[in-house]
């Protein structure tokens, strides 16, 4: 259970490295603001910033989850852990804001929650 968690909690770090990217790369693109719903590219250059500094703390998130894959991989089980559960609990917290906020964004709240939640309940399991 413990390779299916770090596997699922996996999948959630590229999941939010490619929200980096959306946020903090391509925010003003045409297809990150269809993603996101923004209806003009005033609106998406009026939250250009908060978008950047959104995108980064997606980043942070990814990068905690994958450092806590490599501690696993070198046996360093109770840092990997912390790691991977500090991660992957705030990606799951940071989708329950959003669902409980914005209701219609209930597919972007479930994509961004659903796989670290799988990896925290495998992960739990295995240890």
């Amino acid at each position: 259970m413990v390779i299916a968690g770090l596997v699922l909690a996996g999948i959630a770090a590229l999941i939010h490295v490619y929200i980096f990217y959306l946020e903090s790369v391509a925010w003003t693109s045409d297809k990150t603001r269809a993603i996101f719903g923004l209806a003009s590219r005033d609106q998406a250059e009026a939250t250009k910033q908060m978008a950047f500094n959104q995108g980064f703390y997606n980043l942070f998130l990814a990068v905690a989850i994958a450092l806590g894959i490599v501690f696993f991989a070198l046996s360093h089980t109770a840092i990997g852990a912390t790691l991977v559960f500090t991660g992957a609990g705030s990606m799951v917290a940071a989708g329950l804001v959003l669902l409980l906020s914005a209701p219609s964004k209930a597919s972007a709240a479930l994509t961004q929650l659903v796989p670290p939640l799988l990896g925290i309940i495998a992960l739990a399991i295995g240890l």
